[in-house]
């Protein structure tokens, strides 16, 4: 039913019907203002939806795609509000989108774990014999690191992706990706722990990310 409100939300707002609602109101002036693309905010929903069914990715393509269609959609939507439209811009922003979703699938094992849920990529537990038991148990053997090993590569590999097109992509696209520090930042501190995902320091907030985030800005990158 949620979902289903913000879908009727958002044909409302292209139809030019302002909604009392405080979050549908502040959208429909950003949709005014930035001339936002319908399609990526109904693609957002509807990959929400899909998510609702609770279960593993059964590959790593699979959290890709779920990635691509909700993290990148936004990344889309905030280039369009800088004014952005740009094919290099947007080909980063799919990149670093999908390094955010499995990212935040990684940073969010624990948590899940700890609910009896797993929604790592199925294929790479089974390619290395890590079963959905052993990441509820908290396991920290060497096959449970090798599944952390391969999906955080792959995350590596967007960012490396998106950073190649950083010569080509307009300065003024770079605020809507400096949410790279924060992705290195993990990737960076799951490879220091020899990617035990379970590692308490994993949990905690690194203080220096604000540092990294001016000084990023400073050189005007990503």
């Amino acid at each position: 039913m949620r979902m289903q409100f913000w879908k009727t939300v958002v044909d409302d707002i292209y139809r030019d019907e302002h909604s009392a609602q405080p979050v549908s109101a502040e959208l429909w002036r950003a949709v005014r203002k930035h001339y936002l693309t319908k399609r990526w905010l109904l693609r957002i929903i509807s990959e929400r939806e899909k998510d609702m069914e609770d279960r593993a990715y059964r590959n790593l393509q699979e959290l890709e795609a779920y990635s691509e269609n909700t993290q990148s959609s936004l990344l889309y939507l905030l280039l369009e509000a800088l004014g952005v439209k740009d094919v290099q811009a947007d080909h980063a922003a799919s990149h670093i989108g999908k390094a955010q979703g499995i990212i935040t699938c990684l940073r969010a094992t624990p948590y899940h774990s700890r609910r009896r849920k797993v929604y790592l990529p199925m294929d790479i537990c089974m390619l290395h014999g890590a079963s959905q038991e052993d990441f509820i148990r908290g396991s920290r053997e060497q096959n449970v690191r090798d599944v952390v090993y391969d999906i955080a590569s792959q995350a590596h590999v967007h960012l490396q992706h998106a950073r190649s097109f950083s010569k080509n992509v307009p300065s003024t696209a770079f605020p809507a990706f400096f949410q790279t520090v924060v992705l290195e930042d993990y990737l960076q501190r799951v490879r220091r722990v020899d990617f035990d995902v379970f590692h308490p320091s994993l949990q905690k907030r690194n203080p220096l990310i604000p540092l990294h985030l001016y000084i990023r800005s400073w050189k005007n990158t990503y």
